[in-house]
């Protein structure tokens, strides 16, 4: 019986080591680690699949492209720019087997909301269906509250909010009528912990989390609809230019961008996306609240220190680096 008790004893101890060592070395939550270890792939999930992806002229949207082409989705590409859209374009199709008809080029303003049936529908003229809508378009923000107008806090909330529901909207009603789809969402970490500095881009990602967690239980009817968040930490970004700091601490862009799609491919409903310590924070904020506030506000408060300094914030807190609306 001893020898029984002290085996098990052994056999717990080992685990736990096992579990805190793959946990220092994580870069996403366990249930999307063991997708990307375990899980179905991408390649096989995705392939023949019509993507939608707002905001594909840059960033993590540009990159969810590149990776879906070579994946073999057929693609409708969004954002303002279209000669951004025609160079993202034609890199998927240097990137993968995909012909021009398989990618259509369509610019998309997310605050003109009066546009958006009519584009959906130019969406299904061209390909017959939309098997995922990846709303990423939108923009952040980086300024001191009692310095920022309450108009730029209704231009958030316009853009990343009411233009992220309108389109969902218009594609959700199609994918209804079929019972099948998937609307994946990226949020940010700013989207489940407020944010200093980022506070009107805060309050519109936890407003789409209120939003969207609400609506996956209105869909209950039709199981094969998955509504999916993502929340990455700091992502690497050609926009942050080389002298307002060091990116070393933000994850690479292709490897979040990896891990959205092994999310996709297996039916995950919300993403953690960060690499440590950042990833701890997740876990902190979502099991020891009253931890993650002290943690938070001495955060917080460098984060200020650096911004009133002319020093690059984000190396100081975890969020999304400033980015240009697409």
């Amino acid at each position: 019986m001893e020898f029984c008790v002290t085996s098990a004893l052994i056999g717990i101890s080992l685990y736990m080591v096992i579990q805190g060592l793959r946990f220092i070395f994580a870069d996403a939550d366990f249930t999307l680690l063991w997708a990307s270890m375990m899980g179905s792939k991408p390649e096989t999930e995705l392939k023949g699949l019509v993507v939608w992806i707002t905001g594909a002229s840059s960033g993590i949207g540009e990159e969810l492209a590149y990776q879906l082409a070579g994946c073999g989705s057929s693609l409708i590409l969004s954002a303002r720019r279209t000669d951004e859209l025609n160079r993202v374009k034609l890199g998927c199709l240097k990137c993968s087997d995909l012909q021009d008809k398989d990618i259509l080029v369509l610019p998309l303003d997310l605050l003109e909301r009066e546009s958006h049936d009519a584009k959906t529908k130019a969406a299904f003229q061209h390909f017959g269906r939309i098997d995922i809508l990846i709303n990423n378009g939108g923009r952040s923000q980086r300024s001191l509250f009692l310095e920022t107008s309450v108009d730029v806090y209704q231009a958030l909330m316009d853009l990343n909010f009411l233009g992220t529901v309108s389109l969902t909207k218009q594609v959700l009603l199609h994918m209804t009528q079929r019972g099948t789809g998937s609307i994946v969402t990226i949020s940010s970490v700013a989207g489940l912990i407020g944010v200093p500095l980022s506070t009107g881009y805060s309050a519109s990602k936890h407003a789409l989390h209120g939003f969207f967690n609400s609506i996956r239980t209105e869909l209950s009817d039709h199981p094969k609809i998955l509504i999916s968040t993502v929340c990455p930490g700091p992502v690497q970004s050609q926009s942050v230019s080389t002298a307002s700091g060091d990116q070393q601490h933000k994850m690479p862009t292709s490897r979040c961008v990896r891990l959205i799609l092994v999310g996709m491919a297996n039916g995950i409903k919300e993403m953690w996306i960060a690499q440590q310590p950042f990833l701890l924070l997740y876990y902190v904020w979502q099991y020891m609240p009253t931890l993650a506030w002290y943690l938070t506000n001495r955060l917080g408060k460098k984060r200020v220190e650096n911004f009133k300094a002319g020093i690059d914030a984000d190396s100081a807190y975890f969020t999304k680096p400033k980015v240009k609306t697409p």
